[in-house]
């Protein structure tokens, strides 16, 4: 099954920046996963088991390392901005 994972995290540390930054370019770096990042939030599409498998490698070690709060939306299927009515675009 495809999905959408929308991502707001929220770093509770002094070095909020570098810490999301460094968190979007490791997703960023993986080729297998299509990554889309506005102001507010980052959004991941692909398999939903492997989505959660990069969740795993990439969010899990920031809220390890960090006080942090991670805010996920979940949706079945591929939610992009190319699928929205011409009218919302």
């Amino acid at each position: 099954m495809e999905a959408t994972i929308d991502i707001s995290l929220y770093p509770l540390d002094e070095k909020y920046a570098a810490i999301i930054t460094d968190f979007i370019l490791k997703l960023k770096d993986d080729t297998d996963l299509r990554v889309e990042v506005n102001g507010l939030s980052t959004q991941i599409f692909g398999s939903y088991d492997y989505l959660f498998e990069v969740l795993q490698t990439t969010l899990k070690p920031v809220l390890m390392a960090y006080p942090a709060v991670a805010v996920l939306k979940i949706a079945a299927g591929t939610h992009t901005k190319e699928q929205l009515p011409s009218t919302l675009k």
